[in-house]
């Protein structure tokens, strides 16, 4: 069966109605495997998925080569996202955002010789930069599309007050922003400030960065270089509650018979059409499965039964360490 399809808002590109993140091929979820990434992104293009998302930062740089690699002789079955604004420092938690004109015109020319090829689908502003005007950095992106370099201009993490400020300047397609079970705060204001000004939404992390999986039982089941170590949310007291809420999830999949991956992204694809999220994996066999939720239908009752064992702010601990929250647009 051809998987679903989506409108990223009212100006967006039609799109899979999930899409893949293609962040952890590269790092911070452990050791890489290109040759399976490989064969994953390859397989999610045979699958119908269309959306691939990436980010300069990501490796850095090595990601897009990667995505670049994957699509190679497929551009016409691709939307292709990536990201700039996000500039990394000489130590791993050493992060700042830069959305300075100049910056924005260099990252997407990098970004294009990267992923080998002439137009990026959706361009994203990867973090708000507090000391440059949200207008100047989407004005520097307008210029880019009226050039031919991107088709799509998308933010991440911004504030309903950016959101707003940026939609003056220039029609945003999609907005990208942390959306789980786990994580709901943007059910507030973000999500209805997008359905206001037609912006699509594009959850990333639908699966809580893995802890909705149901695969991760230990503290330890990380790897050494997990960046996931360091996340409030798998740290001690909050593991153990975290763990606990995955486990009543995972007793409502098991009477649906399926699995509780498949079970968060199928409640995240019925929260609204406008919704489009991107899971993320660099295995085949993860794929296979989280793509059966496209498919899936939570009824009444079973959404009534989440909400009542994982409401709005269950989840223990916040969703990123403290360098991670100082990028957030609040």
């Amino acid at each position: 069966m051809p998987m679903r399809t989506r409108r990223l808002g009212k100006t967006g590109p039609g799109v899979s109605a999930m899409g893949l993140g293609c962040m952890g091929m590269s790092e911070f979820y452990g050791p890489r495997d290109d040759d399976e990434s490989l064969a994953t992104l390859g397989a999610a293009l045979d699958a119908g998925l269309t959306f691939l998302d990436t980010a300069d930062m990501y490796g850095p740089y090595i990601n897009e080569e990667l995505v670049g690699r994957a699509i190679k002789g497929r551009r016409r079955q691709v939307v292709l996202a990536t990201k700039f604004g996000i500039v990394r420092g000489p130590r791993p938690t050493d992060r700042s955002a830069n959305g300075r004109p100049e910056y924005v015109k260099a990252s997407c020319e990098g970004s294009l010789k990267r992923l080998g090829v002439e137009t990026i689908d959706l361009y994203y502003q990867h973090r708000v930069d507090p000391n440059t005007p949200i207008e100047e950095t989407v004005g520097a992106m307008a210029e880019l599309m009226q050039a031919g370099k991107i088709r799509h201009i998308g933010l991440s993490e911004a504030s309903p007050r950016s959101l707003r400020r940026a939609a003056a300047v220039h029609k945003i397609a999609a907005l990208q922003t942390e959306y789980s079970i786990f994580s709901r705060d943007v059910e507030d204001e973000v999500l209805p400030t997008c359905r206001e000004l037609g912006i699509g939404f594009v959850p990333y992390s639908p699966l809580g960065r893995g802890f909705l999986s149901g695969k991760i039982q230990r503290f330890e089941d990380l790897a050494p270089d997990d960046f996931r170590r360091y996340s409030p949310r798998f740290q001690g007291e909050n593991f153990a509650k975290n763990l606990a809420l995955v486990r009543r999830l995972e007793e409502i999949a098991a009477e649906k018979r399926v699995t509780a991956s498949q079970l968060a992204l199928a409640w995240i694809l019925a929260q609204g059409d406008d919704i489009v999220p991107i899971f993320g994996t660099k295995r085949r066999e993860f794929l296979a499965e989280n793509l059966v939720a496209a498919e899936l239908v939570l009824t009444v009752t079973e959404l009534a039964r989440i909400e009542e064992v994982a409401p709005k702010g269950a989840a223990a601990g916040e969703r990123y360490p403290e360098p991670g929250r100082a990028l957030l647009d609040r």
